[in-house]
């Protein structure tokens, strides 16, 4: 699908030092992972924060500078000494293509090394049916791969797929004729697009992919372990356990839009019900308010005041009731809520939650710290972009502790 292919064999040379096995490979991922963490730092320091020797660290850093994964900053002049020259992730060392498929949009983004995204196109749909989003992602991935410089195509390290699971079986949720989402049974998406690719692709859940993004780009990531929910189209969340992603047996923990809590009449329903932006959508359309705002700016809504506070009570109230839930049996340390939705709206939620969660009976419970997640309307797909920065660059935070 690409105006000028690469081979894999053409790729992997230019990215060497994340193929490699053994030791060696860990170490590499382990100093990208700290200077991604931590920012510039000299070769000193690096060995320092790694705990490897002097002369260990100084190879690795050669080799990934050799391959082009990392750059030298001017000299820093100290007290004594030869001045220190700062070594930080090159821009250009890799780069990676993030999908996310969402039951209202699909987006698709190329992200560079440091994570600034470079390109970025945006289909907005009723409902996502298999051959719209197939020829969405090709016509976008084709468009977006032409921009890029040629000496640098071989650098696309790979595809992340970010989507709900088992999307044929909520097409009476979204109001999609059962017919036009019964393709998704049956399509592999990821087989697909790794047929028409020469790069790597990867699927991951679509919640999971946003808490994901958070631990890799989030401003203030929790130290521990963490219980996060996504508040999109329908609510979702992820799993953070010792500093690591948990995505469970079949990649779909944290499915916490399943959870049972207290519907507005007492009775038992789910916490997509009370806590997902569709259920905004059908307040807003039951007024005969306008709600396209919700998806076409996610960042700047213009909505009824009244119904949106309506709708956020509700929601923090199920969030609340959720996260109980989910306390009593993971003594998580913090719950972070995110969504697609403008900053100040996730404000108010956030402390909605909290609030409706000291209500409860705490008896027994350590109650966990409540915060934002940082990245909002773009957690999902570059959560997307990251799962092959991950995959292929990067260790997971237990390693940076033991590291450190």
């Amino acid at each position: 699908m690409l105006d000028d292919p690469h081979t894999t064999s053409q790729l992997e040379p230019q990215l060497r030092g994340s193929n490699q096995s053994g030791m060696r490979a860990w170490n590499e991922r382990l100093v990208l992972s700290i200077l991604r963490r931590q920012g510039p730092m000299s070769k000193a320091d690096i060995a320092r924060v790694t705990g490897l020797s002097t002369q260990t660290a100084w190879v690795i850093i050669r080799a990934l500078e050799k391959d082009g994964l990392l750059e030298k900053g001017k000299p820093q002049r100290g007290r004594v000494g030869q001045p220190s020259v700062p070594m930080s992730l090159a821009p250009d060392g890799a780069l990676f293509l993030g999908l996310k498929i969402g039951r209202r949009s699909s987006q698709l983004v190329l992200m560079d090394f440091v994570g600034t995204i470079r390109a970025r196109r945006t289909l907005i749909y009723r409902w996502p049916t298999p051959g719209s989003v197939l020829e969405f992602a090709h016509c976008a991935i084709d468009a977006v791969v032409a921009e890029v410089a040629p000496d640098l195509r071989s650098r696309i390290a790979g595809l992340g797929v970010a989507m709900p699971f088992q999307l044929w079986q909520w097409s009476a949720r979204i109001g999609a004729p059962p017919a036009d989402l019964a393709g998704w049974e049956t399509l592999d998406i990821r087989a697909e697009l790794a047929r028409a690719y020469p790069f790597p692709v990867f699927l991951q859940n679509d919640a999971s992919s946003a808490c994901g993004a958070e631990l890799i780009f989030g401003d203030e990531v929790p130290a521990g372990d963490f219980l996060y929910f996504y508040v999109g189209y329908f609510i979702g969340g992820g799993i953070v356990l010792d500093g690591q992603l948990y995505t469970g047996r079949s990649g779909n923990a944290g499915a916490v839009g399943s959870m049972p809590v207290r519907g507005e009449d007492g009775r038992t329903v789910q916490l997509i019900e009370r806590a997902s932006i569709s259920g905004l959508e059908e307040l807003l359309e039951a007024a005969g308010r306008p709600a396209e705002s919700l998806w076409e700016t996610p960042a700047a809504w213009d909505v009824d005041a009244a119904i949106l506070d309506r709708w956020i009570e509700a929601a923090g109230q199920g969030i609340a009731d959720a996260a109980l839930a989910a306390v009593a049996l993971v003594d998580f340390d913090a719950v972070i809520i995110d969504g697609s939705m403008p900053a100040d709206v996730r404000r108010r939620l956030v402390e909605v939650a909290e609030a409706r969660m000291r209500g409860h009976n705490l008896s027994g419970i350590a109650e966990p710290d409540f915060g934002e997640g940082s990245l909002g309307p773009q957690a999902r797909t570059l959560g997307a972009a990251a799962i092959p920065l991950s995959e292929r660059f990067l260790v997971d935070r237990s390693g940076l502790a033991m590291a450190g």
